[in-house]
């Protein structure tokens, strides 16, 4: 058990604010192996002290951290400027065509690979379906699953061309929502059946197509469930798992966020979130709530509230992920 409560620091990504990260941020990387870094646009507004950051961050932890960013294109965009900056997904849909997007995204991607990032949050697989949703708005592929699928599909194939770990969100489907889980609690209105017929396809399609992380969201699923998605551990084991025959990462949206609420502190949420499913734990730029977590944690690994067969499974598909990348830097 020792050995692989050394280990726990693998399974949370974690991000910090301004352009260089500090000597406490990167002393918590050291200390406590933490699997991996998001960046967000404040960190990324000079290339050159991103490349440095890069580089501190890999001096602090082991010798290939994740290095995530979203970097969906449109607003969604951390690192700006061509190559790296891309259209909207709406913009390629309604303005350009899937031929552009490819070509425009393969640059990015080589771009980002270049930098040292290694996972993208991408592609967003939610279909836009409720002209409320400012969080998606602009952000998705289109308003029926048979226009969102063949980006989709095309994402996850390029990402593995240009050796990046891509990302499906925001599972089981953010699209029907109004409320953004940044602010509060998502709400959807779809059932199972709807949800088999529509959402389901687009994430099964990215999954066939060897995506390598599926993200959830915080959003309440009435009809399906009375849990918050993120504490689920229905939504993960039987919708994400069976219904997509998917055995790969499953990480959290960012467990700050005011959707998450519901399920307790930052300590308690980021616990209830591992034991129900996830295996990669994901925090902004909130240090102290990532510290505050990573202890909460840690304490339930040692008082057994974690048992020790869930943990073995996340480092596996972490260590898995890790190895992915390391093969790639020699294919």
């Amino acid at each position: 058990m020792n050995t692989i409560t050394s280990q726990i620091g693998q399974l949370f990504i974690i991000g910090f604010q301004g352009r260089n990260p500090s000597k406490v941020f990167l002393n918590f990387l050291a200390e406590e192996n933490i699997g991996g870094v998001i960046l967000f646009a404040d960190n990324c507004e000079s290339i050159t002290d991103l490349k440095e950051t890069i580089t501190q961050i890999k001096d602090a932890t082991d010798a290939k951290p994740f290095i995530a960013i979203d970097q969906e294109g449109g607003r969604v965009s951390r690192i700006k400027g061509v190559p790296a900056e891309i259209h909207s997904a709406m913009d390629y849909v309604e303005k350009y065509s899937l031929e552009k997007f490819k070509d425009d995204y393969e640059k990015s991607l080589i771009y980002l690979d270049a930098l040292g990032i290694n996972i993208n949050l991408a592609p967003v697989c939610d279909i836009f379906l409720n002209e409320k949703n400012e969080c998606l708005k602009d952000r998705c592929y289109g308003t029926t699953k048979e226009t969102v699928i063949p980006f989709i599909e095309e994402s996850v194939k390029l990402a593995k061309k240009q050796n990046i770990l891509s990302c499906l969100k925001h599972f089981p489907g953010l699209g029907d929502a109004s409320v953004d889980p940044h602010k509060a609690t998502a709400v959807g209105d779809f059932d199972f059946h709807i949800w088999s017929l529509r959402e389901k396809e687009v994430f099964l399609v990215g999954a066939e197509a060897g995506a390598d992380l599926i993200m959830t969201t915080h959003i309440s699923l009435p009809k399906m469930n009375d849990t918050l998605v993120t504490g689920s551990e229905e939504f993960i084991q039987s919708y994400l798992r069976s219904e997509l025959n998917y055995d790969g990462a499953v990480i959290s949206d960012d467990l700050t966020m005011k959707g998450c609420d519901p399920l307790g502190d930052y300590g308690q949420r980021t616990v209830k979130a591992f034991l129900a499913g996830h295996d990669i734990l994901l925090f902004g730029q909130n240090l102290d709530a990532s510290m505050e977590a990573y202890e909460h944690f840690h304490h339930a690994v040692h008082t057994n509230e974690i048992p020790e067969k869930r943990l073995q499974t996340a480092l596996e598909r972490v260590a898995g992920l890790k190895l992915k990348m390391i093969q790639s830097v020699f294919t």
